[in-house]
């Protein structure tokens, strides 16, 4: 099974981004949510930025996962 997770977007250029998750940062592919700006969450799966997401929407899928067992925050 696949997982996208909700992630803040820290730095865009161009059409990557700089994401913070649980306290790690990654790079991401924006290609398919050009309309994403800094400080906004996005769902991300395999290293691509699939829709953005409200902060509130995010907030309930880390309290969700942290329920589970599984480390989740921005």
């Amino acid at each position: 099974m696949c997982l996208a997770v909700p992630a803040r977007i820290e730095s865009i250029d161009g059409e990557r981004a700089v994401v913070s998750l649980a306290g790690t940062r990654s790079d991401v592919v924006l290609s398919l949510t050009p309309e994403a700006k800094v400080g906004e969450y996005v769902l991300v799966h395999a290293g691509y930025a699939i829709t953005v997401v409200d902060e509130a929407d995010a907030l309930e899928t880390f309290a969700i996962l942290r329920e589970m067992g599984l480390q989740g925050g921005p």
